[in-house]
């Protein structure tokens, strides 16, 4: 069986590990943590990063950060996965969903503005695979509205609009490093801090409320609880598990998007054919072959496609069911205008296997399944 996913292991992974066992220092904000952090600063050019244990732990402090109360109103796709969303209700807030584009998959920028009330507090764009949405327009939007953006790019790193890494362009960008994205440590996430006063904040609360981080630097000559605040912060374990895969992120991009430009090559004559439509990537836009998906004709047409790759030993798996359409979404939220998209491609697109040492010969015997369904 051809996996869907393979979790990247580059080699030092496990030495990094040992030295962070050796160095008697396995909790939060040990030294790979601090060079985890420095590698996103580097990569990003953002203010401050700080790893925490999911990128649902990052979108929930930037729903803190952001000051979200409840009755507040954040504006969202509802194509998207749950964590989003969860952040936000979390805090009290009410979701409004709007429409996604048919090339990209993202939130429909045109619509932002309409759906906005005098309750709304924030705009949380997803950048959908990997690719970017039209932050300039979001960001112009949020400016005259006096709105705060919160980037969800958790399939996003190593990715970038307009020559900007994505999750350092709105006040707060969000990454993922679950077993399943590009870079792993198996759960694991980075918030994002475009301001510094803000920065402060997000270590004060992500240090269960504390100053001790001050403290740590010498800044104070004791630390005490400042502030409420959690624990977000992950084992220096998972961080030296990371820092081995960031250390090679250009290899792994490379080989990612190898393969992605193999799919693609290979089944375009599908797309041209009016058979499926393939991902779209806009000009001003550098992705990370996040994930290869197609969107085929229909529900039905997807299912029987599943059970066909199925049965020669190919794992392929649809996306997310639409958040507005699901009980907690119906609770939390409502839809601002009309489906045009959103429930189309949640209901159409299927993803096929994409990780780092995918093998061509693989590859081909994939898209030579493909092509047999669609003969």
């Amino acid at each position: 069986m051809i996996s869907f996913n393979v979790p990247p292991y580059m080699g030092k992974e496990t030495e990094y590990m040992k030295e962070a066992i050796a160095g008697h220092k396995i909790c939060g904000d040990g030294p790979f943590t601090k060079k985890c952090n420095q590698w996103i600063i580097d990569k990003t050019g953002t203010t401050q990063a700080l790893l925490t244990t999911s990128c649902t732990q990052a979108l929930e402090l930037a729903a803190i950060l952001a000051d979200i109360q409840p009755g507040d109103e954040v504006i969202l796709p509802s194509f998207t996965f749950v964590s989003t969303a969860n952040a936000f209700v979390m805090r009290g807030a009410k979701l409004v969903f709007v429409d996604i584009r048919p090339d990209t998959k993202n939130i429909d920028e045109s619509l932002i503005e309409e759906a906005i009330t005098d309750k709304t507090k924030v705009i949380a764009p997803v950048h959908y695979a990997g690719v970017g949405c039209e932050m300039d327009t979001i960001m112009d939007i949020a400016k005259r509205h006096n709105l705060t953006v919160v980037e969800d790019a958790a399939q996003g790193v190593m990715s970038s609009y307009k020559g900007r890494a994505l999750g350092s362009i709105g006040d707060y960008g969000c990454l993922s490093f679950h077993e399943t994205k590009n870079y792993s440590m198996g759960e694991g996430g980075a918030i994002l801090i475009k301001d510094r006063a803000k920065a402060e904040e997000a270590e004060i609360i992500r240090e269960k409320g504390t100053d001790r981080s001050k403290f740590l630097r010498g800044q104070v000559d004791k630390y005490s609880w400042v502030s409420m605040g959690s624990s977000y912060l992950p084992s220096d374990m998972n961080a030296a598990y990371l820092y081995a895969q960031l250390e090679e992120a250009d290899t792994i991009n490379n080989n990612r998007l190898a393969s992605w430009n193999s799919y693609r090559e290979q089944l375009l004559p599908l797309q041209e054919a009016g058979k499926v439509e393939l991902p779209v990537i806009p000009e001003h836009c550098v992705h990370n072959a996040h994930m290869f998906y197609m969107v085929t004709g229909s529900i039905k047409e997807r299912t029987a496609f599943i059970e066909h790759m199925k049965k020669n030993d190919i794992l392929t798996v649809f996306h997310y069911v639409p958040l507005h359409s699901a009980p907690a979404g119906l609770k939390y939220g409502r839809f601002h205008g009309s489906d045009e998209v959103t429930n189309r491609v949640a209901s159409c697109l299927v993803r096929l296997p994409m990780y780092y040492g995918l093998e061509q010969d693989n590859i081909d015997y994939i898209c030579e399944k493909v092509r047999e369904f669609y003969r």
